[in-house]
């Protein structure tokens, strides 16, 4: 019975992957500009233990909050009581030994548990706090199909199925199984090169690496180029898809020796899907800018400076122009709240407040959705 129940989820995922996987022309929209731009001030929240080689990405849940450091030299996470990032462990040990991580992608949330990725390992484990709450665990290990490119993100879809971008070039995404076995691969990408959709899949699947994320609440799985300016969004509850290109295009970028190489911009650099928007963070930054200033020997800061507000539809709603350059967020909306990381500086971990009247708005946009929300979460 739960076999079946478990098969039924796949397929119906498949189908609904395949409502939205095909884009008509409509559905591929520009944007110019946000209607509201306002700039944010960051808090630096002062911590007991300086841990950090370059603290990537961060994820709060309830009174806790994780920090994944990406060159870390001994562990790789390190887990902090919120909000007030008092230290409480780290995990996820550097090294070669079985229960040890040789790289570390993504951390996510799933209630009480933690996900991350050892793309390195091909590996994705499951880690549960100790009955002290001071310490992790680790519960579970799933062993990536061989057939997965080199996974680097991933989100759960439900309990017994993770979406994972594939780099491969042959599709968008590949759905995988708690498993850990290649279910099926969906979608394409949403390019205009048909030169390269055709003769350089691979080179193209690099340039259009993307920052994913899902909200099982409403069903929305958003991605965001790390090239270029592009948003995809998969409403997985209604099957559709919409593609937003803002003014630096699709990722762009040259064919040497079956590699991409980026000529275009830096893009987007993490994304968040709350119950009422898409959060993103933006670069911006051309990469002929950054190769001359670098042969003046100037180290421009590393991050992006602007939080970008999308609808759930793609719709621009506000940006925001930040006092710090940024690669990793955390936004709670009840509380008005983006938890950022700053790699530039020593103090890594900043905090950024919206105005009241951005609060309240979003708390109107819930209520007013939620009757679709709670219907659409019964079919699920």
């Amino acid at each position: 019975m739960v076999i079946a129940l478990k098969t039924s989820t796949n397929i119906l995922l498949v189908f609904l992957f395949m409502a939205c996987t095909s884009v008509p022309d409509e559905r591929m929209t520009s944007y110019a500009d946000f209607p509201e731009t306002r700039e944010l001030t960051a808090r630096t929240l002062s911590l007991d233990s300086a841990l950090f080689r370059y603290p990537y990405r961060v994820r709060i849940q309830d009174d806790k909050g994780v920090v994944l450091d990406l060159h870390g030299t001994e562990y790789f996470f390190h887990a902090f009581h919120y909000p007030g990032f008092h230290y409480l462990s780290s995990f996820g040990k550097r090294g070669d030994a079985p229960e040890e991580m040789l790289s570390a992608e993504n951390l996510r949330w799933n209630g009480n548990f933690l996900w991350t990725l050892d793309s390195n390992k091909s590996e994705l484990t499951r880690l549960g706090f100790a009955s002290s709450g001071d310490s992790l665990l680790r519960l579970e290990a799933v062993s990536l199909d061989e057939e997965l490119l080199r996974a680097l993100d991933f989100v759960q879809y439900d309990d017994s199925t993770f979406i994972i971008p594939d780099y491969s070039g042959d599709s968008r995404f590949c759905l995988v199984s708690r498993q850990g076995k290649l279910l099926r691969k969906i979608g394409t990408i949403p390019t205009a090169n048909e030169d390269a959709l055709k003769s350089a899949r691979p080179a193209l699947a690099q340039a259009w690496r993307s920052f994913i994320d899902y909200n099982p609440r409403n069903g929305v799985l958003a991605a965001v180029t790390q090239l270029g300016e592009v948003l995809e969004i998969y409403n997985l509850k209604d099957s559709t898809h919409i593609v937003r290109i803002g003014p630096n295009g699709e990722p762009e970028f040259q064919i040497a020796q079956g590699y991409g190489i980026p000529t275009g911009i830096m893009g987007f650099s993490d994304i968040q899907v709350t119950d009422s928007a898409i959060y993103v963070v933006f670069q911006g930054r051309a990469f002929k800018d950054i190769m001359q200033k670098a042969k003046q020997g100037i180290n421009l800061p590393d991050g992006g400076q602007y939080i970008y507000v999308f609808s759930l539809e793609g719709k621009p709603l506000r940006k925001y122009v930040l006092d710090h350059y940024i690669h990793g967020i955390s936004v709670d909306e009840q509380k008005g709240v983006i938890i950022a990381t700053d790699v530039n500086k020593d103090e890594p971990i900043i905090e950024y407040r919206y105005h009241s009247a951005a609060k309240a708005k979003t708390h109107l946009v819930r209520i007013k959705n939620k009757p679709v929300l709670s219907y659409d979460d019964s079919v699920m």
